[in-house]
C-alpha cells in the first residue's frame, strides 16, 4: 500500500513538469508523449494510445490537430463505448476496439471526464503487472482524478492558443474545408467562425433553392421577391456590400458565397447601426465567404456525382422490378416506396384515365380520397388538359388566393400511346422543397415506368378478353374450369348450376339474333347481381350458362337455384324460361372434376324432359322442382 502512494506521489510530481513543459507544447499530441514516458517509466506500459473526443468520435490524438473526412470515417463512435463505463471509470477495452489492428493489444480503457463536463478522452494501454496492481488499488481512482484535471486545464490551454489569431483560424478552418465533403460541417463553421471573431455580431446564412444538400443547419433561402435591394445586388454582382438597415436597427454586410461556377447565397453579418465594419473585418468577411463558397461547390460536384451514380441505380432497379410479372397494385405500391425513397414527399398521387376522368389508385396516400385532396388533383387535372408536359410548382400558394397546405408540387404524365393515361403527383408542405434536379429524376422515373405500367394494363386487358366472354361479359369455360377444378381441391363444399334456355331458337327465329343477344345479356346481368362476389357466372357456350358457388350447403343451393328459375321471366323481354341442373357436393360427397359437369348436365336434360322452366338436382337420384 505503502508502494502504491508513492508510486502515486511521484506521477502527480511527472504530471506536474508535464504540464508545465506543456505551455510550450504545439499540441495536445506533444503532452501526451511526455505522459507516456511516465507511464512507461512508473508501470512498465510500452503500448498506449489516447483517443480524444470530437464531437461523437473518438479520434487518436496525433489526428485531433488536422481532422480530415477519412479520419472520421475511421473513427470510433463514442456512442458505441459510453455504456461500457456504467458507473466506472476503467473498463476492459471492448470487442469494438479490439478488432482494429491499431488496438488489437490493447487491454484496458481508461475514461478522462470531469464532473458536469463532457468527456475528454480515453487512454487505452496494454496492461503491466505494475499497472493492474495499482490500478486496482485505492490510488488508481485519485490517479484517474489527477489525470483527469490534468487533462482538463491542458485541453483548455490548447483551445486558449487556437482562438489567438482571426487569421490563423481562417487558414485551419480553410484546411478543414479542403479535407470534407459534408456541407453541413462546412455551413456550421462558417456561422461558428464569424461567432468567435465577432461575438457581438450576428450571422445568417441566406443560400439560394437547392434542396439536394438536406442540410440541418438553421439558414435562410434567397428569395429575389423579398429580400432587401443590397442583398440581391451582392448575390448578382458577386461583390460585398454594406446597408443602414433603420427598419431592422441593424447595419448589415452582405458578402457573396461564390465559387467558380457561381454564387450560392450570401453571408450576411448584422451589426449595431452605430458601428462601422473596418476595411479588415471586410476583407476577413469576404475571404470566408469566398473559402466557404469554394468548399461548398467542391462538395455540391461531389454529392452531384454520388447522386447520379444513384439515379442510374434507382432507375434502374425500378425498371427491372417493374418489367417483372407483377399486377399494376404491385407495380404502383413498388414505384410509390420509390418515390418516397427518393424525394421525400409527404404525399404521393398515382391516377388514371377511366372514360372522361382521372380516377385515383389505391396505392395513392389518404389525402387523395379525401375532399382537400381535390384541389390539387383539379389543377393537375386542368394542366393536361392542354399539355402534356410534367407540371413544376415551387410554391402554389403564389397560384391560388386559397388557403394551401402543401406549397410544393411536382406532376408528371403517364403516357400510353402517346397520350396522357394517367398522372403522378408528389406533395410537400414546404415551398421550395424539390429541387429541379429531383424534377428531372422523377421525370426519368416515370417515363422508364409508362412503358411497364402500359405493358400491365394492356396484359390485363388481354387477360381480360381471354377469361370474359365477349358478349354477356361472364367467365369464359376455360376460366370457369380452372376455378371449379381448384374449388375441389381446396374448399370444403361447393354447387355448379348448368342453366340452358327454353326454346331460345325459337327467340332467334321469331325476334332476330340481336334480340337473341339482348336476352342474352339481360340473363347474365340478373346472373352477377344474385350470385355477386360469392361465386362466379360463366357462359357455358350458346344459349347455356352457369353459376358455380363454393363453400355453400345444400339447402341453400336449392334456394338460389330455385329462386334464379323463378326470377329470369320476369327478367328478360319478351320474357324466356330456363331449365337448369343441379350439383352440390361436400367433404362426403367429393366428385371427380368432369364428374361435376356430366352429372349437372344430365340433371339439366332430365329438367328438359320434365317440361321446362325448373331445376333438378343429382344427389345419386333425381329430384325435381317445378
Amino acid at each position: 500500500m505503502t508502494d502504491h502512494l508513492q508510486t502515486l506521489k511521484y506521477i502527480k510530481s511527472d504530471v506536474l513538469s508535464i504540464w508545465v513543459s506543456s505551455k510550450e507544447q504545439a499540441s495536445f499530441n506533444g503532452y501526451f508523449d511526455s505522459l507516456k514516458q511516465c507511464l512507461k517509466k512508473r508501470f512498465g506500459i510500452v503500448n498506449v494510445e489516447f483517443l480524444g473526443l470530437e464531437g461523437n468520435s473518438l479520434i487518436p490524438v496525433e489526428e485531433m490537430a488536422t481532422v480530415t473526412i477519412e479520419t472520421k470515417l475511421n473513427a470510433v463512435s463514442w456512442l458505441m463505448i459510453e455504456a461500457s463505463f456504467y458507473q466506472q471509470k476503467m473498463v476492459k477495452i471492448p470487442y469494438i476496439l479490439k478488432e482494429k489492428d491499431e488496438f488489437m493489444t490493447m487491454t484496458d480503457m481508461v475514461l478522462f471526464q470531469a464532473e458536469g463536463k463532457n468527456p475528454i478522452g480515453v487512454l487505452l494501454v496494454e496492461a503491466t503487472d505494475a499497472w493492474t496492481d495499482f490500478m486496482t488499488s485505492d490510488y488508481g481512482e485519485k490517479f484517474v482524478e489527477t489525470l483527469t484535471k490534468v487533462f482538463q486545464l491542458t485541453r483548455e490551454n490548447f483551445e486558449v492558443k487556437v482562438n489567438e489569431d482571426q487569421y490563423r483560424k481562417l487558414y485551419n478552418m480553410t484546411d478543414l474545408f479542403h479535407s470534407t465533403m459534408d456541407i453541413d460541417l462546412i455551413l456550421e463553421n462558417v456561422l461558428k467562425n464569424i461567432k468567435d471573431n465577432f461575438p457581438e455580431f450576428s450571422a445568417e446564412l441566406i443560400l439560394s433553392n437547392d434542396q439536394d444538400r438536406h442540410t440541418t443547419i438553421d439558414i435562410k433561402l434567397f428569395d429575389y421577391l423579398s429580400e432587401r435591394p443590397a442583398t440581391i445586388e451582392a448575390f448578382v454582382s458577386g461583390e460585398l456590400t454594406t446597408e443602414l438597415a433603420s427598419d431592422l436597427n441593424c447595419r448589415l454586410l452582405n458578402a457573396p458565397i461564390k465559387g467558380r461556377q457561381a454564387i450560392y447565397g450570401i453571408l450576411q453579418v448584422s451589426a449595431p447601426t452605430t458601428y462601422l465594419f473596418s476595411t479588415t473585418e471586410k476583407d476577413f468577411v469576404r475571404m470566408l465567404a469566398q473559402t466557404s463558397g469554394n468548399a461548398l461547390e467542391n462538395a455540391k460536384l461531389y454529392h452531384q456525382s454520388h447522386r447520379l451514380v444513384s439515379d442510374l441505380q434507382l432507375i434502374n432497379e425500378t425498371s427491372h422490378r417493374l418489367n417483372m410479372r407483377i399486377d399494376i397494385h404491385e407495380m404502383l405500391l413498388f414505384l410509390q416506396k420509390q418515390l418516397m425513397k427518393s424525394f421525400q414527399p409527404m404525399e404521393v398521387c398515382f391516377a388514371f384515365k377511366h372514360h372522361d376522368t382521372f380516377k385515383v389508385t389505391d396505392a395513392s396516400t389518404a389525402l387523395f380520397n379525401a375532399e382537400k385532396g381535390q384541389t390539387y388533383i383539379k389543377h393537375v387535372e386542368q394542366h393536361f388538359e392542354h399539355t402534356d408536359d410534367p407540371l413544376f410548382i415551387a410554391d402554389f400558394s403564389r397560384l391560388t388566393p386559397n388557403q394551401i397546405e402543401y406549397r410544393s408540387i411536382m406532376a408528371i404524365p403517364i403516357l400510353m400511346e402517346e397520350k396522357i393515361n394517367g398522372f403522378s403527383i408528389v406533395l410537400h408542405k414546404e415551398p421550395y422543397f424539390f429541387s429541379f434536379d429531383s424534377f428531372k429524376l422523377m421525370q426519368s422515373l416515370i417515363h422508364h415506368s409508362s412503358l411497364a405500367i402500359a405493358n400491365s394494363i394492356l396484359r390485363n386487358q388481354l387477360q381480360e378478353m381471354v377469361d370474359l366472354d365477349h358478349l354477356t361479359k361472364l367467365y369464359a369455360r376455360s376460366y370457369l374450369d380452372q376455378y371449379v377444378e381448384k374449388s375441389l381441391k381446396n374448399d370444403q363444399s361447393g354447387m355448379f348450376l348448368l342453366i340452358d334456355i327454353d326454346n331460345f331458337k325459337r327467340i332467334n327465329d321469331t325476334y332476330g339474333h340481336q334480340i337473341g343477344d339482348k336476352i342474352l345479356m339481360q340473363i347474365a346481368s340478373r346472373l352477377k347481381e344474385t350470385i355477386g362476389t360469392r361465386g362466379i357466372c360463366a357462359r357455358w357456350g350458346g344459349e347455356e350458362m352457369s353459376v358455380y358457388i363454393p363453400n355453400i350447403d345444400e339447402q341453400e343451393a336449392i334456394e338460389l337455384a330455385a329462386a334464379i328459375v323463378a326470377v329470369i321471366p320476369s327478367t328478360t323481354d319478351p320474357q324466356v324460361t330456363i331449365s337448369a341442373g343441379l350439383i352440390t357436393w361436400d367433404e362426403q360427397y367429393r366428385p371427380a372434376f368432369q364428374s361435376v359437369f356430366l352429372h349437372a348436365d344430365t340433371a339439366l336434360y332430365e329438367a328438359k324432359n320434365s317440361g321446362k322452366n325448373r331445376f333438378c338436382i343429382h344427389d345419386r337420384s333425381y329430384l325435381t322442382n317445378s
